[in-house]
Parts: C-alpha cells; sequence; structure tokens
C-alpha cells in the first residue's frame, strides 16, 4: 500500500461511503495544546491520539524519552480509536507528518498495514476547500488485532554496528546533529558515524513529501543503497518514523533506532561533534 493519500483521494472515498479511520496526532515538541487544537478544527469523524500516552510508554531516562508502547496497551488504544479488522486508517497532523508518522509506523511495527499519511496534513486538507469539524466524539470500540515487532528496529547495543556497517542517519535538525544546541537531551552532538539527514527536508514548502524521484536523490546522496542497511534515529523516535515514511516513499526500507539520542546519550557511550560523518 502506497505510504501517502492526497486530500483530494481522501475526501472521495469519504464522498462514497468509504471513509477511513482517521487519526489525528496533533503534537509537538514544547506544545501541550495539541488537544485543544484538535477541538478547534480537525477533519470530519476524526480521533484524537494522545502521542506521549497512546503512541509511548513512560520510560525511565535509559530507555529515552518515548519508548515503544506495550503491545497490549497500543491494541487497546487502537481499539479506543475506533479500529476494527479490515478497516483501513489515515493518520494526520498539521506539522507535515512529523508527528502522525508516528502512528503510521507504530500500525506498520503492530502488523497493520492499511495505513497511510495524508499528504500536506491538515493543511492540505483545507487547502483544497474541504471541511472541518469542532468539538469531540466518542467512535464505537473496535475489534482490531495488533502484534508487535512486524517493521525493523536497531536496538542500543547494535546501532554502533549498524553505523559502520550501513548508513545511519540523523533525522534531527542539523545543528543538533553538528551539537551546536541541545534543547532537551542530556549531551550534544551525534552518534559516531551518522550521517545528518534533517527529516524536514523530505518537505515541500507546502508540508508535501517531496515527489519520490527527489526524494531517491536525496537518500542516496547520502550514501543510501539497496541491499545496505539503514538506520534512522532522531531526539527520542518521533521524527525518525518521518523519515523511515521518506524512505519507503523512495523505495527503502530502513530500520527505527526507537531510543534514538535521548537514549544515547543518557549511556556512557562515544559522541561525535562537528558536520562530519564520525
Amino acid at each position: 500500500m502506497s505510504v501517502l493519500i492526497t486530500a483530494q483521494e481522501l475526501d472521495e472515498q469519504i464522498s462514497r461511503g468509504e471513509a477511513p479511520v482517521l487519526l489525528d496526532v496533533r503534537w509537538a515538541l514544547g506544545d501541550p495544546y495539541g488537544h485543544d487544537r484538535f477541538r478547534d478544527g480537525h477533519l470530519p469523524a476524526a480521533v484524537y491520539v494522545a502521542l506521549d500516552t497512546e503512541l509511548a510508554s513512560p520510560g525511565a531516562a535509559a530507555e529515552g524519552r518515548h519508548p515503544l508502547p506495550d503491545p497490549t496497551d497500543f491494541q487497546a488504544a487502537a481499539r479506543r480509536w475506533g479500529i476494527r479488522q479490515g478497516d483501513r486508517v489515515v493518520a494526520y497532523d498539521a506539522t507535515g507528518g512529523l508527528a502522525a508518522a508516528r502512528a503510521w509506523w507504530l500500525l506498520r511495527w503492530a502488523g497493520f498495514d492499511a495505513v497511510r499519511l495524508l499528504d500536506g496534513g491538515l493543511q492540505a486538507w483545507q487547502a483544497a476547500g474541504l471541511p472541518l469539524e469542532t468539538g469531540e466524539a466518542s467512535p464505537e470500540p473496535g475489534d482490531v488485532v495488533l502484534d508487535s515487532g512486524q517493521a525493523p528496529t536497531v536496538e542500543l547495543d547494535r546501532v554502533a554496528e549498524l553505523a559502520r556497517a550501513g548508513v545511519l542517519l540523523d533525522a534531527r535538525a542539523g545543528e543538533r546533529y553538528r551539537g551546536e544546541t541541545e534543547p532537551i537531551d542530556p549531551h550534544p552532538g551525534h552518534i559516531p558515524g551518522a550521517v545528518s539527514a534533517p527529516t524536514g527536508d523530505n518537505l515541500a514548502p507546502d508540508g508535501r513529501f517531496l515527489p519520490a524521484d527527489e526524494l531517491r536523490r536525496r537518500f542516496t546522496d547520502l550514501g543510501v543503497r539497496d541491499g545496505v542497511p539503514i538506520g534512522v534515529y532522531c531526539g527520542s523516535g518521533i521524527t525518525a518514523a518521518h523519515e523511515i515514511a521518506a524512505l519507503a516513499i523512495a523505495g527503502f526500507d530502513a530500520a527505527l533506532f526507537p531510543g534514538s539520542w535521548s537514549q544515547w546519550s543518557n549511556h556512557p557511550l562515544p559522541r561525535a561533534m562537528g558536520p562530519e560523518r564520525g
């Protein structure tokens, strides 16, 4: 299944009575008002998803800021959202998919492949002149059965090996990769051997993903090749999922390092600084 769906395609499905389950993942680092923004306006029949509590589990610092959710808890959340066996799902946000991609990736990790990202998110829907709803509704509970481990991950003790044997992409902003700033994690810098690949560079100015051929060219320029192991990390495993979505659009499979820099920097592990790989 394609990674993306356009606002026009989604509207046509809704008009035909074939609406997917819509997940609104309004979240941004340092912004606690996602649910309020959802209530002020969201796609018709969309359900709000709380990233911090439904798309992650609480964990000690040594595990990273957003550990993967317990599979049983994640299935319970998906059922609260109204997902049933045989449904299709579309996730969106208001930040070019940077948060919604976490829901997209987790559902695939849990064995649910019928999920797509709304390309351009809320802004694309509004730019197409399509309606919003306000308030909140409670969907009928779903019955979806989820598993875990169906999308590749790389754990803390294997990350350095992947960086040596393959390509490890750092999806954070360039200034965080270079160690010029670190607003939240214990230490600045990046994992030795990682390549800077800010996930925001996968998007056009309107918040839509770049075309597949442009994304493929971008990643090959960064050293990505077919048959070579690819791993991705960010600050805490959120925007790295967006990078994995962009890689998938470009035709590459990649593994997520769930703990990302928030886990790495909480351990006595080597750290690199500056603009060069290494």
